[in-house]
């Protein structure tokens, strides 16, 4: 039943749909990059440093403040893990994810954290190596590469969705 046309209601109306949601692209792509630091990090301090014991994350002091530093950063990781988890979460809930965008910032958030440690931690400010006792070379390379992969492949996924959550585009009526 349409509504009378003088502005008055009859009571039987039935209410506007909510609007469908739309995805929050930036939303999804930053929400996926701290979950992807926050795993990259969980990787590097669970294999490098626990399970292979190659190093801590300050190696410059004593064996203790190794163990403590290494234990600051996994509070740090499983807090941007955590933090991220609740953020995608509620994206999933509004049905505003953008799943490229999201896969996008998680390969970009693992890759930038790669890099960062590559260079900053390892090489300007000498925080520790990935090895020591050999030659670093292929291990930096290995290292670095890595994190150069996971960045080509979140800008990639950046570029392919750069109209994800985008309004649909109008069709032209002829």
């Amino acid at each position: 039943m349409d509504a009378p046309r003088d502005g008055t209601t009859t009571g039987h109306e039935q209410p506007d749909p909510a609007p469908a949601p739309r995805p929050q692209r930036r939303r999804s792509m930053f929400v996926a990059a701290a979950i992807g630091v926050g795993l990259m990090a969980a990787v590097d301090e669970i294999v490098f440093h626990q399970i292979l014991g190659w190093h801590h994350f300050y190696d410059r002091s004593s064996p203790q403040i190794g163990l403590l530093s290494d234990g600051l950063l996994h509070t740090a990781e499983i807090v941007v893990l955590v933090a991220g988890f609740f953020a995608f979460a509620d994206l999933r809930r509004r049905r505003a994810l953008a799943p490229v965008s999201a896969w996008s910032g998680f390969f970009l958030g693992s890759g930038a954290f790669q890099l960062f440690d590559g260079i900053v931690d390892h090489k300007l400010l000498r925080l520790h190596q990935v090895r020591y006792g050999v030659d670093l070379f292929a291990y930096d390379l290995a290292w670095n590469a890595a994190a150069a992969i996971l960045l080509l492949i979140g800008a990639g996924l950046a570029w392919g969705s750069r109209t994800e959550g985008s309004a649909a585009p109008r069709i032209q009526e002829r």
